[in-house]
């Protein structure tokens, strides 16, 4: 069985974004010589996320304002954790409902998706270097 790891780095200038990142997680798939198995790709930070949508610009854009109106950035002091100075208690809770993580299977030496899907990195509390892990395991 081989295994295979890699770090995606990010520089988002901005406190959201959206980032299609399936050709690089297909790029690491490729580096890996993996044609049956498993991949994870996760966030490597508690105000980030991975998951599987659809690339649609009007799904990102309800993303965003359901996400606002379920965990609004302000005001600052609605949150606890931004007692501690920090300003980001709303991306804590946008990271968990998006979740951290997802698994993939390959079969024949691809993603095994189903139509439409494709993988995100989800930040919500950019303006820094952040990362995502990406591990493959398989035959």
């Amino acid at each position: 069985m081989k295994s295979y790891r890699k770090e995606l780095w990010f520089d988002i200038p901005t406190r959201r974004a959206f980032i299609n990142i399936t050709p690089q997680v297909r790029e690491c798939l490729r580096e890996s010589g993996v044609h049956e198995g498993m991949i994870l790709v996760n966030a490597m930070h508690i105000t980030a996320s991975v998951f599987i949508n659809d690339d649609e610009s009007g799904l990102h854009h309800d993303y965003e304002k359901w996400l606002e109106e379920l965990a609004p950035h302000e005001p600052l002091s609605r949150y606890m954790h931004n007692n501690t100075g920090e300003d980001n208690g709303d991306a804590h809770l946008k990271r968990q409902i998006m979740g951290r993580e997802v698994v993939v299977a390959v079969s024949e030496g691809k993603l095994d998706f189903g139509p439409w899907e494709q993988i995100f990195y989800g930040e919500f509390d950019g303006r820094r270097r952040k990362r995502a892990l990406v591990k493959i395991i398989g035959d």
